[in-house]
């Protein structure tokens, strides 16, 4: 069986650079080890919002008297509710199946080895096959990582995935990790009446988003009556006569949290070992990333990686840009390369978060001279017409140029304001472009635009001090 392109995974990476070599006309196969689609279509991205959008539905009922809605929730079928979600992600897997199918494309089910430059080996049920190749593309996704003594077990110490399909709502929970994965799903327990607590290492949740949406979220979350630690280790757990007992480190002095359910998220870890690249000479770090160039092939001619192996953001929407880079420079197009001028990020909590480009402190590294304007939701209109006045849009700006550099939000469908941000620094926009661009009212995108105003204390539905 000979290809001109074998790709190993079928998540939003490897079956997006699939179709695209199709259609550039080579001739493709996919190998994919458990469920196309990856990770993110079958127990991440697409069920985890499933799931929050089921549970912020619950939320707004609770909380419908505000408006003068008399209702109230009867229970909750979690049955019922997992194989709504399972149904969406039946959809789109065999909505992916079906365009392999149509493009021609082969698919493999089963674990892949790379045992030569042009050599795949799929084992499976039905044995060995060898496929012949003149690339490979490595789209092997990532793997939760386990806290030290607290292994998953699907029972006691949860995993993302087990959250995902619970048999019964827990009544206590605690998370481990205070990233966007532990939150997310913290809340949508949360919100289903389960009571959480969160047990962070570092000093903040959301250590890796701009300061401002951290702390924001912080008190958002003690708002909600949240329990959060900070600065706490979580060492081991056991057995009570009311469920479990963790044991914790917080702040240096040890401390004691009872639970039902343990829920870790604190991370994952890349696929790019155990599969023989490093036996062709291609470049795996100790933590299992893949070494690429700018059109992510590897040290090895005609060995590619894309997605979460081939490096961070470990992000769905990063991998398949990817995807088609590495298919277009397959393809021979010279011009290909991954360079993008910023990668948008999105946290489904309550509120939501966005980030995309440069914090000021990122900026002022970089040799910029940032100046920053914010706009609370309070003040949008639409924003009190949803109930949802929390949170704020930040735009970051160079003092220079007046080059939008970043822009930091949290409140309401900010996952969907982010795209106007991102299109803005991807083509290097001004304060000027975005504020003389007319945003439909009332809608949210209008706090975009009112924040480029506040850069330079003009946004009309604040006051400001005039800068002197």
């Amino acid at each position: 069986m000979t290809y001109d392109v074998v790709v190993i995974g079928a998540g939003p990476a490897g079956y997006v650079c699939a179709i695209r070599c199709a259609q550039l006309g080579l001739k493709t196969a996919v190998v994919e080890r458990e469920n196309l689609g990856g990770v993110c279509l079958n127990v991440g991205c697409i069920p985890s919002k499933a799931l929050i959008a089921a549970a912020k539905l619950v939320d707004k009922i609770k909380h419908a008297d505000l408006m003068g809605i008399r209702a109230k929730v009867e229970g909750l079928d979690v049955d019922k509710l997992v194989a709504w979600k399972a149904g969406i992600v039946e959809k789109l897997t065999s909505g992916v199946g079906g365009l392999l199918k149509n493009h021609k494309i082969a698919t493999f089910m089963g674990d892949a080895q790379v045992t030569a430059r042009n050599k795949v080996v799929v084992k499976s049920k039905k044995g060995e096959e060898t496929l012949e190749t003149r690339n490979i593309v490595i789209a092997t996704g990532s793997t939760p990582i386990a806290v030290p003594g607290f292994d998953f077990d699907g029972d006691k110490v949860w995993s993302s995935t087990d959250a995902l399909a619970p048999k019964k709502l827990p009544k206590r929970m605690i998370v481990i990790g205070g990233g966007y994965i532990g939150l997310e799903l913290g809340l949508v327990y949360h919100k289903l009446g389960t009571e959480i607590t969160v047990l962070e290492f570092m000093d903040r949740v959301l250590p890796g988003m701009e300061a401002d949406l951290s702390k924001e979220m912080g008190r958002s979350l003690k708002k909600k009556k949240i329990d959060v630690n900070l600065k706490t280790k979580a060492k081991s757990y056991a057995k009570s006569k009311n469920g479990l007992v963790v044991t914790a480190e917080v702040d240096g002095k040890e401390q004691k949290f009872e639970t039902d359910v343990i829920l870790s998220c604190v991370g994952r870890t890349p696929n790019g070992k155990g599969i023989g690249l490093e036996a062709i000479g291609v470049e795996v770090d100790q933590r299992g990333f893949v070494a690429v160039d700018h059109r992510r092939q590897t040290a090895v001619e005609g060995i590619w990686a894309i997605g979460d192996v081939a490096g961070q953001p470990m992000l769905a929407h990063k991998g398949s840009h990817e995807g088609l880079v590495a298919a277009a420079a397959i393809a021979g197009e010279k011009g290909a390369a991954y360079d993008p001028a910023c990668i948008p990020a999105v946290i489904f909590t309550d509120p939501e978060i966005a980030s995309v480009g440069l914090s000021a402190d990122e900026a002022k590294a970089a040799g910029f001279e940032p100046i920053e304007g914010k706009f609370p939701f309070g003040a949008s209109g639409r924003a009190m017409s949803l109930n949802e006045t929390e949170g704020w849009v930040k735009v970051i700006a160079d003092k220079q140029t007046d080059k939008v550099l970043g822009v930091h939000m949290i409140g309401p469908e900010v996952t969907e304001l982010v795209a106007e941000a991102a299109l803005a620094i991807e083509m290097g926009a001004t304060i000027g472009d975005l504020t003389a661009t007319i945003h439909a009212h009332p809608t949210l995108p209008e706090a975009i635009m009112e924040a480029a105003e506040a850069v330079h204390s003009m946004a009309v539905h604040i006051f400001q001090q005039p800068k002197k």
